[in-house]
């Protein structure tokens, strides 16, 4: 014990005489590192963690959010050191944990003659809900190429293990390892797969209160799906995060050179990958070389999605796919988180203006967070400020829904 005081104070002496000495003498080095320190903390709190921006025409929302969703109305204190929009989106994959969680995997036929892959959490151990025909249940929808493995899903799910829920896993065509049965996948634009999912959900738990959230590209298609819907559907609810709401301006964004370079070509990739294991299937339809030869998600859409789902143009299949267009004739209450800089949904594209027009919606609008970052504290491995948005916001709809649903 003796050695290690005599070591720490040689050492701090050492450092004291460095600090000294080794920054134009006299401790200049030290004060530079404090005032820098103290003028980056000052921008931080004057700049950086700002209130969100809370966009809702019906004052009865509002209230029920600041009562039951009070994460809506906090202050969001961004990681200090990594808050832009860009950083906070490549980072989260690889800094949050991954949850360990256990589905139970369903396959389920649709209508064409194809398959769509389902994984259940059944929180069968849940104290609050012991009766699985009345446990309230999340269908959960990923983004672009996601899977029910991703982290934010694994998190959204432990979460809602927490308060006794049952979460289910909408898995898109072909990409959660399951067989193509015909040559087709999917897009943003049609709900076919998701109103099938929805139907059989709730005709097995019919007496099971039944709300959604969805991620990015799922959450544009849940979007498309409650605008086609209106009131006319079993969801009580929806939560949406980081959807991009126009999608001509999103691939635009996401076509600046820097983007293009961090994210674009990436998920190009991503897209290529997850049909190319079904090449002989799709080859029956498609020029699966000329797919392949894409560099931007706009060429992949232009020569694989767009010809898929039948629109005589890529910029049919654009303008049918945002959902800016249907947000008026949403029918059940829907909370929409983004972030202003998100380069995949540009902040001028958030319908603003058409979301004040419906009283069943509410959009919160943050200055940081970049696309599903959201990253929160000085190491954000855990929970970020969308998991709590969701967990708070889904609390809120199961158990005191009455007070919004009157409205």
């Amino acid at each position: 014990a003796m050695d290690w005081q005599v070591l720490t104070r040689e050492l701090s002496l050492y450092l004291e005489s460095q600090v000294r000495v080794g920054f134009f003498g006299s401790g200049v080095g030290l004060s530079l590192v404090l005032g820098f320190g103290v003028a980056y903390a000052c921008y931080y709190l004057n700049s950086i963690a700002k209130k969100p921006q809370l966009v809702a025409s019906n004052d009865r929302f509002c209230r029920f959010l600041e009562e039951y969703c009070p994460v809506v109305t906090e202050t969001y204190y961004p990681t200090i050191w990594c808050w832009e929009g860009r950083v906070q989106t490549l980072l989260r994959p690889f800094i949050t944990s991954r949850p360990q969680v256990q589905y139970r995997n369903e396959l389920i036929k649709t209508a064409d003659g194809g398959q769509i892959s389902l994984d259940w959490f059944d929180n069968n151990d849940s104290s609050y809900y012991p009766d699985a025909s009345t446990r309230p249940t999340v269908l959960l929808l990923p983004g672009l190429t996601g899977t029910s493995r991703e982290s934010y899903i694994l998190h959204m799910i432990h979460q809602s293990e927490t308060l006794g829920y049952r979460c289910v896993v909408f898995n898109n065509r072909g990409i959660a390892g399951e067989e193509l049965l015909t040559p087709r996948t999917y897009c943003a634009a049609n709900t076919e797969d998701l109103e099938a999912v929805i139907h059989h959900v709730h005709s097995l738990h019919p007496s099971a209160p039944f709300m959604a959230a969805g991620v990015s590209m799922g959450g544009m298609l849940l979007l498309n799906y409650l605008g086609k819907t209106g009131r006319d559907t079993p969801l009580m609810a929806a939560a949406i995060f980081s959807a991009g709401w126009n999608v001509f301006e999103s691939v635009e964004s996401l076509e600046k050179p820097l983007n293009w370079l961090l994210f674009n070509y990436y998920l190009t990739t991503c897209l290529q990958s997850s049909i190319s294991r079904h090449r002989q299937m799709l080859e029956k339809l498609f020029d699966m070389d000329l797919v392949m030869k894409a560099r931007t998600v706009r060429e992949f859409d232009k020569q694989f999605t767009s010809v898929m789902f039948g629109y005589r143009s890529i910029d049919d299949y654009y303008e049918d796919a945002s959902p800016c267009r249907k947000l008026k004739s949403v029918g059940i209450p829907v909370l929409c988180l983004n972030s202003v800089d998100d380069v995949f949904s540009p902040a001028h594209a958030i319908p603003v203006e058409t979301a004040k027009q419906n009283a069943n919606v509410a959009l919160v609008l943050t200055s940081c967070g970049g696309h599903i970052g959201f990253l929160e504290g000085i190491w954000p491995r855990k929970c970020t400020y969308m998991d709590r948005v969701f967990k708070q916001f889904v609390q809120a709809v199961f158990e005191h829904g009455n007070k919004i649903f009157s409205m």
